[in-house]
C-alpha cells in the first residue's frame, strides 16, 4: 500500500473523530394541511403511519377562534373533527382525507361496541388509532383499518381494568395478535397523568396492565409517551413531563429503558432538558435504518421551534440540538409525529403558527440527519 495512502487514511480519520459525521441539514419545509378560519392541530394525538414513501398522518380539525394568548384559540362550541394527511411521494405533497368510518372522537357521549373479532396485527396495511374522548380520565377508543388507513373499523372499547385512560396512539407489534400500547392513565388524585404499558395477545380483545413505566409525579404529569424496540428484549419510551401543575415550568422530555419486554423499567435521562412553557411538548421518537434514534419535539418558548436530537447509543447519550424550524408566532406549536424515508430522509408533521390570530396549520418538515 503506497505511503501517500496511508498518510491520507490517518488524516481522513483524525478529521472524522475530530469534526465528527456530516451534520443534520433541514432540506425543506412543507404545507400538509391549510384552511381558511379552521384550527389544524396535535398530530401526537393521533398518529403516524408509513409504509415505503406512503405516509400517512392524522390530526384535529378545529374552527379557529381567538380567544386570548394563553388559550388554544379554537371555538370549543363548535365539533372537532378527525382529519387525515396521505403522502404517496415521501411528504413532499399532501391531500386531505375525511373518510366516513373516522368520525370525530374527541366530544363527550361517544360510545365504542365490544371487539369480538381479534385484529391481525401483522395484516398488510394496517394501523391503529387510540384516542381519549371526554377527558384526560377517558373513556378511550380504539380503530383500526387494514387497508392503509382509506377505511376504518370501530370505534372499539378500550379498557384496561378500571384504570382511568388517556390513551393516544402508541404502540410496538410483537406478533399476529400480540402488541404494547402505552398509555396514560391519572394519577392516584384523579388528575393527569402517568405512563403506563399493557399487553394484548388476543388481538386486542383484551387489554392487560403490564407495567407503570416511572414514578408518579407528585406534581404536574408525565403523559403522551413515544416508544422503540431496540433488541428483542429491550424498549425505549420518552414521555412528556410537566413539572409543576401551576404549568410555571420547567418542562423536558425523560426516557426510560426496559430490557425484559415492558416488564419493568429504568430511567435513562432526559432527550431533551427544555421543552419551554404552556406545559411543555411530547416527544416523537423512531430508530433509524442505521441504529441511531432520533427525537423531534416543539419548543413552546421564544423563539417557537421544531427541534431534534440524535442517540448512538440508545437513547443513553444524546447529540446536540437541531434546529427543525423556527419563527413561530404563537407558543401552539409541536405535537410531532416523525417517519423516516426509504431514501433515509425524515418527515417530521406538527402543528404550527404561522401567524398569532390566525388559523393554525399542519406542515411538515424534511430533513436529513446525516451519518
Amino acid at each position: 500500500m503506497p505511503k501517500w495512502f496511508v498518510t491520507l487514511f490517518v488524516i481522513s480519520a483524525i478529521a472524522f473523530s475530530t469534526f465528527g459525521a456530516p451534520e443534520a441539514k433541514v432540506m425543506k419545509n412543507v404545507m400538509v394541511y391549510h384552511e381558511p378560519g379552521r384550527f389544524g392541530g396535535w398530530p401526537a394525538n393521533h398518529g403516524i403511519w408509513s409504509w415505503g414513501n406512503e405516509i400517512l398522518v392524522g390530526f384535529s380539525a378545529a374552527y379557529f377562534q381567538w380567544n386570548d394568548q394563553d388559550r388554544h384559540p379554537y371555538d370549543r362550541s363548535k365539533p372537532e373533527e378527525s382529519g387525515l394527511a396521505r403522502s404517496l411521494d415521501g411528504g413532499e405533497t399532501w391531500t386531505i382525507e375525511t373518510p366516513s368510518t373516522l368520525p370525530p372522537l374527541a366530544k363527550r357521549g361517544v360510545v365504542g361496541a365490544a371487539l369480538n373479532e381479534p385484529m391481525d396485527f401483522t395484516s398488510r396495511g394496517f394501523a391503529m388509532t387510540l384516542r381519549f374522548t371526554e377527558s384526560n380520565r377517558g373513556p378511550s377508543l380504539l380503530l383500526y383499518s387494514t387497508d392503509r388507513g382509506r377505511s376504518w373499523k370501530g370505534p372499539f372499547q378500550f379498557a384496561v381494568g378500571d384504570l382511568g385512560i388517556a390513551a393516544r396512539t402508541d404502540y410496538i407489534i410483537n406478533g399476529r395478535h400480540d402488541a404494547f400500547v402505552f398509555l396514560t392513565v391519572a394519577k392516584s388524585n384523579g388528575r393527569e397523568g402517568r405512563p403506563v404499558c399493557a399487553q394484548t395477545k388476543d388481538g386486542g380483545k383484551t387489554w392487560n396492565f403490564l407495567s407503570w413505566i416511572g414514578e408518579e409525579p407528585k406534581d404536574g404529569f408525565s403523559i403522551m409517551t413515544s416508544t422503540v424496540r431496540l433488541s428483542k428484549t429491550d424498549l425505549l419510551t420518552s414521555f412528556r413531563h410537566e413539572e409543576d401543575a401551576r404549568k410555571a415550568g420547567p418542562n423536558w422530555i425523560e426516557a426510560y429503558l426496559s430490557t425484559d419486554n415492558g416488564k419493568s423499567w429504568k430511567f435513562l435521562g432526559r432527550p431533551a432538558e427544555d421543552t419551554g412553557a404552556k406545559s411543555g411538548n411530547p416527544p416523537s421518537m423512531i430508530r433509524l435504518r442505521d441504529g441511531r434514534i432520533c427525537v423531534t419535539y416543539g419548543y413552546r418558548s421564544v423563539p417557537y421551534s421544531i427541534r431534534a436530537r440524535l442517540s448512538s447509543d440508545n437513547g443513553r447519550t444524546w447529540g446536540k440540538e437541531i434546529i427543525l424550524r423556527d419563527g413561530g408566532a404563537a407558543w401552539d406549536v409541536g405535537y410531532s409525529r416523525t417517519v423516516q424515508r426509504p431514501d433515509g430522509k425524515i418527515v417530521t408533521v406538527y402543528y404550527w403558527s404561522p401567524e398569532l390570530k390566525k388559523e393554525r396549520t399542519i406542515e411538515a418538515t424534511i430533513w436529513d440527519p446525516g451519518k
